[in-house]
């Protein structure tokens, strides 16, 4: 890294880091934290940079890793030393600038973010890392006809219920050995159409070509997933 200053601007080069936030602390006089990825953010990990101003433009104070880019940074109120960053990975990272080493902790509830599952006429669902498309991450079968609509729990990462031409709705946790958790049997012709609840964590809705819509609480997302 070096640091121009020209004028009035003080500047730091990070070669190979491409910045995405930059937040001054609200306790130290000109000291910026920056959070950086590499390749622009698409690939590779991340560096949080703390600086200070010199002389000779920005110093860098301290550095922090993290196995995917950061892209965004806050510090907290309460203590001068610690800030948060979050990552591509869907976690929140928090640092002590008093120490070399870290994160303190780390906070991972967004996992999915990077995540498509697909249904398709091979009867498969199949889930798909963004980041890395080149083969899927689980395949979950048991449909027996073409795959109509997948669709993500809005209360739980790792399930998603599926809908089908074989006229069941199947209810899915691809966290665990035995992924499928029910097959609601229910309508008499193609089911098509299905969504989960936004404001109950038990409800869903479904329709079918038998012209009837159906809103009902599965078993299997009444008992924790």
């Amino acid at each position: 890294m070096s640091a121009v200053c020209g004028g009035a601007a003080r500047m730091l080069r990070t070669p190979g880091r491409h910045g995405y936030a930059a937040e001054f602390s609200p306790y130290l006089p000109g000291r910026l934290a920056c959070a950086t990825a590499q390749h622009y953010g698409i690939a590779g990990c991340g560096t949080l940079l703390i600086l200070d101003p010199d002389e000779a433009g920005l110093r860098l104070f301290r550095s922090f890793d993290w196995n995917d880019g950061l892209f965004d940074v806050t510090w907290s109120e309460n203590n001068e030393h610690v800030l948060i960053t979050c990552s591509g990975d869907g976690s929140l990272q928090l640092w002590d600038t008093a120490k070399a080493a870290g994160p303190l902790q780390v906070y991972k509830e967004h996992a999915q973010e990077n995540l498509l599952v697909t249904g398709a006429v091979d009867c498969s669902l199949r889930g798909w890392d963004l980041r890395n498309v080149r083969q899927p991450v689980f395949e979950l079968l048991g449909h027996t006809y073409a795959i109509r609509r997948v669709k993500f729990s809005p209360f739980h990462a790792s399930v998603l219920a599926s809908c089908s031409y074989d006229f069941t709705v199947r209810f899915w946790n691809f966290s665990k050995p035995d992924s499928l958790l029910e097959t609601v049997e229910h309508h008499t012709e193609f089911t098509c159409g299905l969504d989960f609840s936004l404001q109950s964590p038990t409800q869903v809705a479904d329709c079918s070509w038998d012209e009837t819509i159906k809103i009902y609480d599965p078993a299997c997302l009444t008992i924790p997933a």
